[in-house]
This record gives structure tokens, sequence and C-alpha cells, in this order.
């Protein structure tokens, strides 16, 4: 059973998802506003948040970035828009997963686990510990990396990324390693996740894929983080 908080301003399909994640043994909270969803998560934080992106006050694309301000809980995007370019601001917003109505609600159930599993698999595995490579520091125990003396802003997906690859220096790390190990997630076609988050982060990292420092693309096999020449 997991505390769900649902966030949806439809009445009537706030009220089927929840009495349908109610019957399958979750505790849920349901809102209809981002404002109530920001009051709910600030006052009491739970296991994971379904957010509507359609809401009355907010956009929730905004309401997801305002979250990850505030929790780094799990949260699954409902939404009926799934263009490209949605996905891929969701995830830089730092979406955990995203699905695209209508579902069911076992569907949705069924989502709910796997991302939980997965969240608490990552936590169960980390060791603390601090790792350098050249100027770059991450700090594991912490969950927080800087750049010489200048922290680094990173969404919890993109710390896990560079934490994993920070552990291995030097090592080339497959695609299929990241999405088994740091997403969870072993199926196939999940590659433009990992080049999102990569592009990202090495935006923050003050480089880019033609002009690398830190992380180095190997063609064809995987990726490396080593330390500038």
């Amino acid at each position: 059973m997991a505390t769900v908080l649902l966030v949806e301003d439809d009445h009537v399909v706030r009220g089927a998802m929840l009495r349908s994640l109610a019957d399958r043994g979750h505790a849920v909270h349901a809102v209809g506003t981002a404002l109530d969803a920001l009051r709910r998560v600030a006052a009491e934080t739970p296991d994971l948040v379904v957010l509507d992106l359609g809401l009355p006050d907010l956009d929730g694309s905004d309401a997801l970035r305002m979250l990850r301000g505030i929790t780094d809980v799990p949260i699954i995007i409902a939404t009926a828009r799934d263009d490209e370019q949605t996905v891929v601001r969701l995830l830089r917003a730092g979406a955990d997963d995203y699905m695209v109505k209508p579902f069911t609600g076992a569907h949705l159930d069924a989502r709910i686990t796997t991302v939980l599993r997965r969240v608490g698999r990552a936590s169960r595995t980390a060791q603390p510990a601090v790792h350098e490579v050249g100027d770059l520091r991450v700090d594991v125990g912490e969950r927080s990396a800087s750049l010489g003396d200048t922290p680094l802003a990173l969404t919890r997906k993109e710390f896990d990324l560079l934490a994993y690859l920070a552990a291995r220096p030097g090592r080339v790390v497959s695609r299929r390693e990241l999405l088994e190990e740091v997403w969870r997630q072993p199926s196939v076609g999940e590659d433009q996740t990992i080049d999102v988050h990569l592009y990202w982060l090495r935006r923050k990292l003050g480089e880019s894929a033609a002009k690398p420092r830190y992380l180095r693309t190997v063609r064809g096999v995987g990726f490396r983080l080593v330390a500038p020449d």
C-alpha cells in the first residue's frame, strides 16, 4: 500500500481514480488544483504523486517544477498530451513516468507499483559515498554535487545518473545498464530518456556532446565519466 496524492481537476475522473486506487489498497488523497497539491506535499509528504497537466490554476508542467523544488517523491504525469516536445519537457522538469489518458485503474496501479519499486531498490542499493573526478565532487549521502566551488542544481534523476557514472570513473557504461540500474527499466525504446538527461547534465557541467569534458560518448557502446584532459 502506498500513500498517493492524486492531483486532478475533473471531479468525475478524480472520483473514479480515487476509488480504483483505494480498492487496490492505496491510501489516496485527492485535490483539484496545483496550489492545493503544493500545500498538501509541504504539509505531509506522500509516497507518490499522480499529477494531471490540465489544472485550472497552473499548468501541470509548472506545477511539476514547483513540486520538484520542495520534494523528490516520485511523480507520475497523467496527461492527454502525447507529443514528443511535451515528453521531453516533462523529463527535464523531473517526472518519473507519464501516462497518456485514457487509462485504466489497473494500468495506473501497475505504474505506481513499478515506480515505487524502482525508487525503493535504488535507495536500498545506494551506498553513501563521495566520488571525486577532476573538479567534480558527488556526495551520494547528501545527494549533492559541485564542480569546483560551484554547486550543481540537478534534478533527482540527473543526480542519480551522475552518481552512477561517478562511482565508475573511466568505465564505459552501456545504455542498457543505465536503463536497468538507474531507471530500473530493462525495456527497449527508452534511449530518448537517457539522451535528454545527458543533454541537460552536460549543460550543467559546462560542456556539450561536440565538446565533452567529463561525459564522453563511446559510439555504439555507451558513456563514461572521466577527468578532463
